[in-house]
């Protein structure tokens, strides 16, 4: 099902008239209203008069998660704050959070891309959505759950955490959907099968998933364990949240919604646009939004865009799955690596459970890469010989993945610690001073 044909099947030259009209738009909005891009146009000797298509986008400056750090936190914002009905922020992990506001129309488009987003997935009004994205400041959880009630379907609004209660509810209210991050779908299929439910208790039948990266050999390690079909979600909160792009039934990329979201891939060192299917940085410019519309955002996610028609009927272009992110790739030994790698390695393996952890040090000068991954209980044995063999066949897999050797730990099921959010895979000790 297709929710809002129009957009979704639009022909390509009439979607970039479109763009074309709602950037100009947006750039007289920031100008006029956004001090902070107001003096970076000046500072380039840029007006919105010099706007008058979508190709006139590359003139524009860029926009990066530390210019709405350094504008803490309303800086952005391009209407005052009587008009501002939602703030959400991120984590804030490192330096100041990242403030976003939003106005009511910004909600309905919010809530119009994710019913996209689902209706993609197969779902309807008659399903019933266990959202365990966390609510809050994080996006995850209201994201999908305005979406789930714009589609006409109920919500089940559980947020992340106590286990025991998500299984519950999860058997008794029936749900047939599932959102949550992809590491907690694994850990929640590894609790139920704890519990001794059967999993024909269980209605669901479709996994929504993002938040973090994940491969294709994770999502049929939640597709097998939870027997569900799983697609990919992608968002994130300076854009608009969660429903910026959604995988389709074909699950070849995941689709933009770019009459709201306008997308570009640029060479992440010298800030040069690519070509059509070149794997590069990927940016978005927000050409609807109301109360923080950014100009070409870095994003920092590594992918490509596909803009081949897809058989599912939608025209609008897809991005393929993020194979990392420009900032927190690893360096080691002058080589670059990124968890996916390693994830996609261990998930090919049969031995292995997914669950494993990253740790870079520096030892006499020299960069080591330790990999602890999780042996299945019924390939985890006492005998020497047979662990030692099966480091050896995952040591030597992942130097021909990574280009690069690896120290690799096999430890027991169970050991490594379980997340109920974004999975923390990297222990970087060489930043401790």
């Amino acid at each position: 099902m297709i929710w809002n044909e129009t957009m979704e099947c639009m022909k390509r030259e009439d979607m970039r008239k479109l763009q074309g009209i709602r950037l100009k738009q947006t750039v007289e909005r920031v100008y006029h209203n956004t001090p902070f891009y107001r003096k970076k146009m000046q500072e380039i000797g840029i007006t919105p008069n010099d706007i008058n298509s979508i190709d006139d986008i590359v003139k524009l400056p860029f926009t990066t998660k530390q210019d709405l750090r350094d504008n803490y936190p309303f800086g952005l914002f391009a209407v005052p704050m009587s008009e501002i009905v939602r703030l959400h922020a991120s984590s804030g992990t490192t330096g100041r959070p990242t403030v976003v506001g939003y106005t009511r129309q910004d909600l309905v488009t919010w809530a119009e891309s994710v019913a996209r987003c689902l209706s993609a997935y197969g779902t309807d009004k008659n399903d019933i959505f266990h959202v365990s994205y966390g609510y809050g400041l994080f996006t995850g959880g209201m994201g999908l759950h305005y979406g789930v009630e714009n589609l006409g379907a109920t919500v089940i609004p559980m947020s992340s955490g106590n286990t025991a209660k998500q299984i519950q509810l999860m058997r008794d209210f029936g749900p047939t959907a599932l959102a949550c991050t992809p590491s907690y779908a694994l850990y929640l299929a590894d609790a139920i099968q704890d519990s001794g439910i059967p999993r024909e208790e269980f209605k669901l039948r479709v996994g929504i998933f993002g938040a973090e990266p994940w491969t294709e050999n994770m999502r049929r390690e939640i597709e097998s364990k939870l027997g569900i079909k799983a697609y990919d979600i992608y968002g994130l909160s300076e854009v608009m949240g969660p429903g910026v792009a959604h995988e389709c039934e074909y699950q070849h990329g995941a689709h933009i919604s770019e009459d709201h979201f306008y997308p570009e891939i640029i060479d992440p060192k010298t800030l040069e646009p690519l070509a059509p299917g070149e794997s590069g940085e990927l940016v978005f410019t927000t050409i609807t939004k109301e109360g923080l519309p950014l100009l070409r955002y870095r994003t920092k996610d590594l992918c490509s865009l596909i803009y081949e028609p897809c058989p599912c009927g939608r025209t609008t272009v897809r991005m393929t799955r993020i194979t990392g992110r420009s900032d927190d790739m690893l360096i080691i030994r002058g080589v670059n690596v990124f968890p996916s790698q390693v994830e996609s390695v261990i998930l090919e393996m049969q031995e292995f459970e997914p669950h494993y952890m990253l740790i870079v040090d520096r030892k006499n000068n020299l960069d080591t890469l330790e990999v602890l991954v999780e042996v299945r209980p019924e390939c985890y044995s006492d005998e020497i010989t047979r662990m030692v063999e099966l480091k050896k066949k995952i040591a030597h897999r992942l130097q021909s993945v990574l280009g690069i050797a690896a120290n690799v730990k096999l430890v027991e099921p169970r050991s490594l610690e379980r997340s109920q959010g974004k999975a923390k895979r990297v222990i970087d000790n060489r930043n401790i001073q």
